[in-house]
């Protein structure tokens, strides 16, 4: 009898794969979810206040201060929305978020007064975290227990194309300047919005009630199980659980680290280099546009590296790489004036391979460290470490730059650094809870390479 033999891989496959990039067959309404967006996004960022100072007869700072008030609004409510998750499942979360959205962006059409804008920026940023905190645990049901590390980089770099092609079109409605114009793409966000939350409700096959990992679904014990660390608790569990967690809580403590390292590019490193470096503005942005193309191209190519590695190793590496990178963007003001564009490069490239290192492991163990009944509330925590630094970074790292130019850069290089021991071990599970997770994601988290952990 002659042996079977599979068929060959198709081109396309074999290109995904080269690129490691994951099998996407099936998969084109998440991944459009996820594009459009991605676009929403970036043609937000780029042009809201511009919307406003150019649609009400607000002055600039207050519009700016109107946009922030309404995004501090939204800090406590990760917590609220972690119970949702665990009661509704993510893909209803990630849909409701979309959809949310939009309401706030008619809102914005529709606004002339301070307070309005307050109140639509909440609404809106509201639907963005209520998308972000489903989309991780979403994507882990799509992926079904392969390629995780693929799916979770695919989707960072298609959130890096789709905010620089939604930066590129806003910029061409900024520059028509009317504000037919710019009511135009605001009425296109609210469409593609609506959109994107219909295709993620219509999704299949990614259901909390179907196996999570691979191979059969193991049954659910009686009473919940306990999260790592805990020989005690409440039957119901809820965030004391979670708060208890110590593993988990490291996890979020580490991810800090890496929030604060997010915001350099926007908040820290223009005024710095323009005001201590004597750089032109212009050459900041090639470096912010070098970051955006090494992330979209090469993040997919990382993600294939990271997959067959454990998360530790990966989250050390990246703790690193951008340990190097502060010590580089601060030594620079020592530097001659021909070594400074020199560095800058230097410190753009270790940043950007921290940048696409850290984050496939960590949006993955933030969702397969927890267990399968708790699993939004714990994401709820770790969206804090988002909503918090995201606020706290833009004061404290400016305070900082005020104080000398080295500051900032020492402050960012030792969070990396004492980030280090909190990162070891985390990818070990406790034999005690090992039966909280579902079969895929203990799997993960024992075993990455091909041999037991412990």
């Amino acid at each position: 009898m002659m042996p079977q033999h599979s068929p060959a891989p198709s081109a396309w496959r074999r290109i995904q794969t080269a690129w490691g990039l994951p099998d996407l067959a099936g998969k084109g309404r998440f991944v459009t979810a996820n594009l459009i967006d991605s676009l929403g996004n970036g043609l937000v960022v780029a042009f809201t206040v511009v919307f406003f100072v150019k649609t009400t007869s607000l002055s600039l700072v207050a519009v700016g201060a109107a946009l922030t008030a309404g995004q501090l609004l939204v800090l406590p409510f990760p917590l609220f929305i972690g119970r949702l998750l665990d009661k509704y499942g993510p893909r209803t979360v990630v849909a409701a978020g979309n959809w949310i959205s939009v309401a706030g962006f008619i809102g914005f059409l529709f606004s002339h007064a301070a307070w309005q804008i307050v109140l639509w920026q909440f609404v809106v940023q509201l639907g963005s975290t209520a998308f972000w905190m489903g989309n991780s645990p979403l994507t882990v049901l799509v992926a079904r227990g392969v390629e995780r590390a693929r799916w979770f980089g695919f989707v960072r770099a298609l959130r890096n194309v789709g905010v620089g092609f939604g930066g590129a079109a806003s910029a061409v409605a900024l520059s028509i300047g009317t504000v037919a114009g710019l009511r135009a793409v605001m009425v296109i966000n609210v469409v593609t919005f609506a959109v994107a939350g219909w295709l993620v409700i219509t999704l299949r096959g990614a259901d909390t009630s179907e196996a999570v990992g691979a191979g059969p679904a193991e049954p659910k014990p009686a009473e919940p199980a306990q999260a790592a660390g805990e020989t005690t608790g409440q039957p119901s569990g809820g965030y004391r659980t979670v708060l208890k967690d110590t593993r988990y809580l490291r996890l979020v403590a580490t991810n800090i680290s890496f929030v604060f390292a997010s915001t350099v590019i926007s908040v820290l490193l223009a005024v710095y280099a323009v005001d201590n470096l004597d750089v032109g503005a212009w050459i900041v942005g090639v470096f912010v546009v070098l970051n955006a193309a090494m992330v979209a191209l090469l993040q997919t190519l990382a993600s294939r590296w990271i997959e067959g590695r454990r998360p530790v190793t990966v989250l050390v590496l990246a703790l690193l790489f951008n340990a190097a990178a502060f010590v580089v963007f601060g030594t620079l003001v020592v530097l001659p004036g021909w070594a400074v564009i020199a560095g800058l490069l230097i410190a753009m490239v270790l940043y950007t391979v921290a940048e696409m290192l850290s984050s496939p492991p960590t949006s993955e163990l933030s969702v397969v460290m927890a267990p399968e009944h708790l699993r939004g509330r714990y994401l709820g925590v770790y969206q804090l470490s988002w909503s918090v630094g995201g606020a706290v970074a833009p004061a404290l790292l400016t305070a900082l730059l005020e104080g000398g130019a080295a500051l900032p850069w020492v402050f960012l290089t030792a969070i990396s650094v004492l980030a280090v021991p909190l990162v070891l071990g985390l990818d070990r599970r406790p034999a005690a809870t090992s039966e909280a997770a579902p079969a895929g994601d203990a799997a993960l988290v024992e075993q990455r390479d091909g041999d037991p952990v412990g």
